[in-house]
C-alpha cells in the first residue's frame, strides 16, 4: 500500500503527471462543462415549451453540427500547432497560424449563408412530422449564422489552449454560457416584454452568445503585449505554404468531425421516423451523455496540449506519460458518472419533466431511464476512445484516426442502424446497442494504434532548419 501511494505521489509530481494535466484539463473542464450545461438547459426549457421543440432542435442541431465539424474541427486543431511551436520554441510562427484558423472561419460564413435555402427541402425529406418539420427548418437556418463566429473562436481559443493557457479560455465559455441560458429563459418563453418564441428564441440565443464569444477572443488575442510577443496583429496575411500546412494536418480532423457527426445524425433521422415519442427520448438521452462527455473533451484536449508540447520539445515520452496521466483521471471522472447513470438515472430525467405538462412525459421518461443504460456501457469505451486518439492526433497523426472514423462510422454505424431500423424493423434499443459496440471497437483501435509507437515520430511544424531556410 505504501509503495502504491508513493507510485501515485511521484506520477502526480512528475512532468506530464497528473498535476500538469490537471492545471490544463480542470478549465478546459469547467469550458466544455459550461457549453454542456448549456445544451442540457436549453432542452430542458424546450421541452418544457413543447414536445415538437424538443424533437426538432436535436436533428437540426446535430446536421448543423455535422457540416459545421469539417470547419471547427481544421480550425481547432490550430491549437496542436500553436502547442508544437511553443514547445519548440517558434513563437513567431504563433500570430500567423492563428491567422490561417481565421481564414478557415470567413469561408465557412459564407458555405452556411449558402445552405439556408435548401434547409425547408432537406427537412421534408427527411419525413418528420409536418410540425416538426417547420420547427427544424427555423433552428437550422438559425444556426447557420453563427458559422463564422463559432469558427473563429474555435481558431483564436487555440492561441491560448497551445500555450496551456487554459484560464481565459475557461471563463469566456463561462460568462457565454451565462448569457446564452439567460438569453434563452428570455426568448423561449417571452420574459421581460419578449415575445414567447420558442425554436426560434433558443437559436437566436445561440446566435448572439456565439457573436459574443468570439468577439471577446478577438480583443483578448489582439491585445498588444501579445503582438510584441507572437505578431497576433502584423503577421495577419494569407501565407500560402503554412496554410496548406494547416491543412494537410488539420483538414484530416475536420473530416474526422464531420463524418462522425454524420454517423450520429443519420442515427438521430433514422429514429425521428420510429416516431415523436422515441427521437424525444432520444434527444434527452444523448444531452444527458454530454453532462459526462464534454467534460471528457476537456481530458481530451488536455491531453493533446502536453503531447504537442512535448513532440516540439522531441520528448515522446513526456508525451506518453500525458496521456496515461489523463486517461486515469478520466476514468476516475466517468466512472463516477456511471454509477449516477445506472443507480439513480432520475435525477437526470427530472429536470426535463419539471416544468413539461403533467402525464405528458411519462413514456418519454421510462424510454430515457433504459437508454442510460446503454449511456453508461459505451461511456467507459469512450474514454479510451478519446484519451488515446487525442494523444496520437495531438502528434499529428490525424490521417489514421480520419480513416478508421470514415471506414467505421458507415459500416460499423450508419449502415448497421439503417438495417436495424428500417430493413428489420428491430426499435429503439437495437440501434443503441449498435452504437455501443461502434464506440467498444473505435477505443480498442486507438489504443492499438497508441501502443504502435508510429505517432512519436510526428510533428506538425516546420523543423527549425526549414524555418530558418
Amino acid at each position: 500500500m505504501r509503495d502504491i501511494t508513493h507510485s501515485l505521489s511521484d506520477r502526480y509530481r512528475a512532468e506530464s503527471g497528473y498535476r500538469e494535466v490537471l492545471v490544463l484539463s480542470i478549465p478546459l473542464i469547467f469550458s466544455s462543462g459550461a457549453m454542456a450545461v448549456m445544451q442540457f438547459v436549453d432542452r430542458m426549457f424546450l421541452a418544457w415549451y413543447s414536445q415538437e421543440a424538443i424533437a426538432a432542435t436535436m436533428p437540426s442541431g446535430i446536421v448543423y453540427f455535422t457540416i459545421m465539424s469539417l470547419f471547427t474541427g481544421t480550425a481547432a486543431y490550430v491549437g496542436t500547432f500553436v502547442a508544437q511551436y511553443w514547445g519548440a520554441n517558434q513563437k513567431h510562427q504563433i500570430g500567423a497560424i492563428v491567422w490561417q484558423g481565421m481564414y478557415v472561419a470567413a469561408f465557412a460564413g459564407v458555405a452556411l449563408l449558402l445552405l439556408i435555402p435548401f434547409a425547408e427541402g432537406f427537412f421534408r425529406a427527411v419525413g418528420h412530422d409536418p410540425k416538426v418539420q417547420e420547427l427544424e427548418t427555423i433552428y437550422f437556418q438559425l444556426m447557420c449564422l453563427s458559422a463564422a463566429p463559432s469558427t473563429a473562436s474555435a481558431a483564436l481559443s487555440g492561441f491560448f489552449t497551445g500555450r496551456g493557457k487554459t484560464v481565459p479560455v475557461m471563463w469566456v465559455n463561462v460568462i457565454s454560457t451565462v448569457l446564452n441560458m439567460l438569453l434563452n429563459y428570455v426568448l423561449i418563453f417571452g420574459k421581460w416584454g419578449f415575445p414567447a418564441w420558442g425554436v426560434f428564441g433558443a437559436g437566436l440565443a445561440t446566435v448572439i452568445a456565439t457573436c459574443f464569444t468570439a468577439v471577446v477572443f478577438l480583443g483578448m488575442v489582439f491585445h498588444s503585449q501579445y503582438e510584441q510577443q507572437f505578431a497576433t496583429r502584423s503577421n495577419w496575411r494569407f501565407n500560402r505554404p503554412l496554410f496548406w500546412r494547416l491543412l494537410r494536418f488539420a483538414l484530416p480532423n475536420g473530416i474526422q468531425w464531420t463524418i462522425e457527426h454524420m454517423g450520429f445524425s443519420a442515427f438521430i433521422l433514422l429514429v425521428g421516423r420510429l416516431g415523436t415519442v422515441e427521437l424525444a427520448a432520444t434527444n434527452i438521452a444523448f444531452n444527458i451523455n454530454m453532462l459526462a462527455f464534454m467534460p471528457m473533451m476537456g481530458f481530451g484536449m488536455a491531453i493533446s496540449i502536453l503531447v504537442g508540447q512535448n513532440q516540439g520539445r522531441g520528448r515522446p515520452d513526456l508525451s506518453e506519460r500525458g496521456v496515461y496521466s489523463g486517461l486515469h483521471l478520466a476514468l476516475i471522472y466517468m466512472s463516477t458518472m456511471i454509477l449516477f447513470y445506472v443507480f439513480t438515472p432520475g435525477i437526470f430525467v427530472w429536470p426535463f419533466a419539471a416544468g413539461a405538462e403533467p402525464g405528458s412525459m411519462a413514456e418519454i421518461e421510462d424510454m430515457v431511464i433504459i437508454l442510460l443504460r446503454f449511456v453508461a456501457i459505451y461511456s467507459l469505451f469512450d474514454v479510451l476512445s478519446i484519451a488515446f486518439s487525442s494523444g496520437i492526433k495531438g502528434a499529428g497523426d490525424t490521417r489514421f484516426v480520419m480513416y478508421m472514423i470514415v471506414v467505421f462510422s458507415i459500416f460499423g454505424l450508419t449502415l448497421p442502424i439503417y438495417l436495424a431500423l428500417v430493413v428489420f424493423q428491430l426499435g429503439l434499443y437495437a440501434a443503441w446497442a449498435i452504437i455501443s459496440i461502434y464506440i467498444g471497437l473505435l477505443s480498442l483501435i486507438f489504443w492499438f494504434r497508441f501502443q504502435g509507437g508510429k505517432w512519436k515520430t510526428m510533428r506538425v511544424i516546420e523543423t527549425t532548419e526549414t524555418v530558418a531556410a
